[in-house]
């Protein structure tokens, strides 16, 4: 598999197989080489893994483009919006209402063992601060480089090649990028208001996923806010499996929903994230983990290949900020001013017959007729937005639209030119 793979490529870069050039049916060319079909298949999908060719099925297979090189396609297929754009695409904190970092960084910087190759896997301090808080009592934490980087890391080092995944859908866009990037078949669990519906899980731990993968606090694209109830359904249906059971709280404290987790009942198979992106700054590039000390050392065991740890700088300077309570008062403003936001899109909305969930995140899911129609009409009106499609692996008719930076002048604009988006057939505003 891997020499028909690496001859192939070898025949695309030299151009002997030119971008566009169609690759001969999967058994014909199994039979020429002498192979099982499922050898051509393998060597296709590690092609494909690496954005070189495309296609599957009956339609077949064809040359995408001659270089090598991994690409996160849901996640760099964002555009250049230009200056005069109101960009509602990326759910993000406003960095008016993030902390300073100033006096933070100055105190990482007196770490102990600062500049040294020890690896450390989290500082005692930035433990300390962390443990009060954490939903359950794991048997180890680990910093990472923020939470994107805890999952990537983790389902390389625990999830084995070619293992299905089961999560939510609709999910982040950065987590359906790193399963793509794993080449492993995705198993999308339908959600409600409540978290993830029991029977859609029921049916995708039929395939025997290797790992389960959802966010137990505020869901990042809707906002839903799992319940307790759901999160102990959700508990029931894994309690005879051995599925890897990974929680991602990438909102954190800038939600007032309680933090919740499975690890109290499954503390040798849960690893619950938690990123600080979202509350105390994306350029601290830090979360923190938990899980059993097996798992946590075979996580750190796959990070030796990179780093191998989490800047003690940024890791000091987290723990600081984490006590420091001038920083919670500016997180619980945070959190109220966020809320007060998706709520007043919300009540523009109704007043425009658009009945919405606010829910509890940065951004709100809309459902709408036609995607494309919503997108093309709203770019008119000089707003972006992200298409549902970007956040599932299913057929989606849904916008996301962050709330997170919408200033109260924008709001009427925003919420006329929405109620225009929802329905082609509505008339104009």
């Amino acid at each position: 598999m891997r020499g028909i793979a690496r001859e192939t490529g070898a025949l695309i870069r030299s151009g002997a197989l030119p971008v566009g050039t169609k690759l001969p049916p999967v058994r014909d060319l199994a039979f020429a080489l002498g192979v099982s079909p499922a050898t051509i298949s393998q060597a296709w999908s590690e092609l494909r893994r690496y954005k070189i060719i495309g296609g599957r099925g009956r339609n077949g297979a064809w040359v995408l483009a001659d270089r090598f090189a991994a690409r996160p396609e849901r996640h760099l297929s964002g555009g250049n919006y230009g200056p005069g754009v109101l960009n509602l695409a990326i759910a993000e904190p406003d960095v008016a209402l993030l902390p300073p970092l100033d006096v933070a960084l100055a105190r990482g910087a007196r770490a102990e063992k600062l500049n040294s190759y020890e690896r450390v896997r989290i500082l005692p301090e930035l433990e300390a601060a962390v443990r009060p808080s954490w939903p359950y009592d794991p048997g180890a934490f680990l910093a990472t480089n923020g939470g994107y980087n805890a999952i990537y890391t983790l389902l390389h080092a625990l999830v084995r090649h070619g293992a299905p995944v089961a999560i939510e859908d609709p999910t982040a866009l950065r987590l359906l990028d790193i399963l793509e990037d794993l080449d492993v078949p995705i198993l999308p669990v339908e959600c409600d208001r409540e978290g993830p519906l029991p029977n859609s899980l029921a049916r995708a731990l039929q395939q025997r996923p290797a790992a389960f993968l959802f966010q137990p606090r505020v869901h990042s694209v809707t906002g839903a806010c799992m319940s307790a109830a759901r999160l102990e359904a959700v508990g029931d249906l894994l309690a005879d499996t051995n599925v890897l059971i990974i929680e991602d709280d990438g909102i954190g404290d800038i939600s007032d929903a309680p933090r919740i987790s499975l690890g109290r009942r499954f503390p040798d198979r849960v690893i619950h994230i938690l990123s600080y992106s979202k509350t105390h700054g994306p350029d601290l590039r830090l979360a923190v983990l938990s899980s059993s000390a097996t798992i946590v050392e075979q996580i750190q065991s796959y990070r030796s290949f990179s780093a191998g740890w989490t800047s003690r700088i940024l890791q000091a300077a987290t723990a600081w900020l984490l006590q420091d309570g001038a920083t919670a008062a500016l997180v619980e403003r945070a959190r109220e001013i966020y809320r007060c936001r998706r709520e007043h899109l919300r009540d523009e909305l109704a007043k425009r017959s658009v009945e919405i969930d606010a829910g509890f995140g940065l951004s709100v899911f809309i459902p709408v007729a036609l995607e494309s129609y919503a997108l093309v009409t709203l770019a008119a009106r000089g707003i972006a937005v992200h298409a549902g499609a970007k956040f599932s692996a299913q057929q989606t008719s849904a916008i996301r639209v962050a709330t997170s930076i919408l200033r109260d002048e924008h709001v009427k604009h925003v919420a006329d030119s929405i109620a225009l988006a929802v329905d082609p057939t509505r008339e104009g505003i």
